[in-house]
């Protein structure tokens, strides 16, 4: 992932760059056309005015060059047309080749040298006592510096800019993790400011509708429970003349209301409360084994130990086996508890006709259903969802696999103790 703060840094710190690199080019630019043949042409007729004529005597170019070295500081070597040395001033002068020489600035082992042909055809040649440091470097330098100077001032600046947008973003992932709660900080009066303080208003409203809709679906289910009993009441009372099939299928449909109605409740219960309310030494085979009792089946497996609630945990096993029996098929229901590397794993397998690979995930949505199941009008689409929560509500998950020979084989793994 990259990271804002550096995308602001970076270029900022890459615009300095490039205008100290163009400043030194235009400079460079610039001190080159000093040197072009025009410049030199001037400074060779000023040149001659300033020495003695060509025909002039030996002491007469000595004295000048004698004097120029004093103002210039240079060590100066005034040639004849042939080569030969006609005065000189400073160092002993080197060995001079007309041929080879060409008018303008050259760096030599022993240091910078100047070039200079007069209009007379006599050559000056001027070598620095000690080199100057370049100009070009040295405003580069300079440049370098301010651009320095304000990559680190620009630094905090930025990092605080992106800070800001990171904390916003972290509220946003909270939110949208579940907690409602969550709110960002405000700080500054810009516009993240008021993107925050938009987010603050958003999440409270957020938090307002949903907190309303879940009293409504508890209470609602809760007030259900009222006239279901007095229906389960009247079904009962019914007289023995009711034709026995309708009787019964009347109580299945009160037992699936009634089942439906609690795990609403419980649903709503686990929204309202953000931990487990209590934890204990759970045996998950132990509990298996009673609950599978109630539809006639053996657990099998070994003992593991999980730190839960034992209710949550006892539901979790019954919606699993409720599952299987109600979409297994006419096959028998298989449940195991099993260790694997610290977590302790229950599994429910069936027979029935299985769960496309599709839909594996879908089916611990509340309120999905498969297409058979929803033709068929059976279950809710909250047990499986129940399901899942329950297990992580644990530190643990709950996954739907394929099983060998057909049918679904539903995996809870949770922390053991």
């Amino acid at each position: 992932m990259q990271r804002l703060y550096l995308k602001f840094y970076l270029t900022i710190v890459l615009a300095l760059a490039v205008f100290v690199g163009v400043a030194a080019v235009l400079w460079r630019v610039a001190d080159e056309d000093a040197r072009t043949p025009q410049y030199l042409d001037v400074a060779a007729e000023l040149t001659g005015a300033l020495l003695p004529d060509a025909d002039a005597p030996p002491a007469d170019d000595q004295r000048a060059l004698e004097k120029l070295h004093r103002k210039l500081h240079f060590d100066l070597a005034l040639y004849g047309p042939d080569g030969g040395v006609l005065a000189a001033a400073g160092r002993a002068p080197q060995r001079f080749e007309p041929r080879r020489a060409r008018p303008g600035w050259r760096r030599g082992h022993d240091g910078p040298t100047f070039t200079l042909q007069l209009p007379d055809g006599r050559w000056l040649v001027a070598r620095q006592v000690r080199e100057r440091p370049n100009p070009t470097f040295w405003i580069a330098a300079f440049l370098a510096a301010v651009a320095a100077a304000i990559a680190v001032g620009a630094y905090p600046v930025v990092r605080g800019l992106s800070g800001r947008i990171e904390r916003l973003k972290a509220g946003v992932e909270k939110l949208g993790t579940g907690d409602l709660a969550a709110r960002v900080q405000v700080e500054g009066r810009d516009e993240i400011a008021a993107l925050a303080e938009s987010f603050n208003r958003s999440a409270a409203r957020i938090e307002e509708l949903v907190a309303a809709h879940r009293l409504l679906l508890a209470n609602c289910s809760h007030e259900l429970r009222t006239p279901l009993a007095r229906i389960g009441l009247a079904v009962s009372l019914m007289s023995e003349e009711t034709d026995p099939a309708r009787r019964e299928s009347l109580k299945r449909d009160i037992a699936e209301l009634d089942q439906l109605i609690d795990e609403i409740l419980l649903t709503s219960r686990l929204d309202a409360v953000p931990g487990l309310e209590h934890r204990e030494p759970v045996d998950l085979l132990a509990l298996a084994a009673e609950e599978a009792a109630h539809y006639d089946i053996e657990a099998e497996g070994t003992p593991a130990t999980v730190a839960g609630d034992r209710l949550l945990l006892r539901r979790l096993i019954r919606n699993l086996l409720e599952n299987a029996r109600r979409y297994g098929g006419a096959g028998p229901v298989e449940i195991a508890v099993t260790t694997d590397g610290g977590k302790a794993v229950i599994e429910v397998r069936d027979h029935g006709s299985g769960v496309p690979a599709e839909e594996r995930e879908r089916i611990f949505e509340p309120f999905y259903r498969l297409r058979d199941s929803r033709e068929s009008g059976r279950g809710s689409g909250l047990g499986l969802a129940l399901v899942r929560e329950i297990a992580r509500r644990h530190g643990g998950n709950a996954v739907c696999l394929a099983a060998e020979g057909g049918g679904s084989r539903f995996r809870v793994a949770l922390p053991a103790a």
